[in-house]
């Protein structure tokens, strides 16, 4: 089995869609799209799931428990909003949509800081994978370039055809 074979079968066990084209880029361009890739699916992670709204409801709980705890403020204004009758997929859009801005805006500083004071200027940041010793293997870049990409859904956080749950 060549290397390009390994990689691409090592994509489609991920879960990506084109694995082929991502081993394609990391073999024959020599980017990292493996960290990539597993950086930004690990991410993902962490964005609620378009289909799941009962995160709702513990937030709500843990705000009636924990009225003044940090982020209790979320649990609020979702028992609010459920008193408006709210719909709770409308709602869950707005939250993931947001969340995938914030990912694409972090992964976007990591390669441009933006304008910074003078005092700083310069300055940047990084992401790096690294083995378990902690030595580096290869930066990791462009990540915003497939935040849209790796949207589990595959609609690249466009909305779902009307008619669609």
């Amino acid at each position: 089995m060549s290397e390009l074979e390994k990689l691409t079968e090592i994509f489609r066990k991920l879960g990506a869609r084109d694995p082929e084209s991502w081993a394609h880029s990391q073999i024959r361009e020599g980017i990292n799209q493996l960290g990539r890739y597993v950086f930004l699916r690990q991410a993902w992670l962490q964005i609620i799931d378009e289909n799941d709204s009962s995160w709702m409801e513990a937030e709500i709980r843990a705000a009636q428990a924990h009225p003044n705890a940090p982020f209790a403020g979320v649990g609020h204004a979702l028992s609010r909003l459920n008193e408006l009758g709210a719909d709770a997929r409308d709602i869950n859009d707005v939250v993931r949509g947001k969340q995938a801005e914030l990912l694409f805006a972090l992964c976007s500083l990591l390669d441009d800081p933006g304008d910074l004071p003078d005092e700083v200027q310069g300055m940047s940041w990084s992401l790096v994978q690294i083995d378990e010793g902690g030595k580096l293997i290869a930066p990791i870049q462009a990540l915003h370039e497939s935040v849209l990409d790796t949207d589990p859904s595959g609609r690249e956080m466009r909305p779902k055809s009307i008619g669609d749950n």
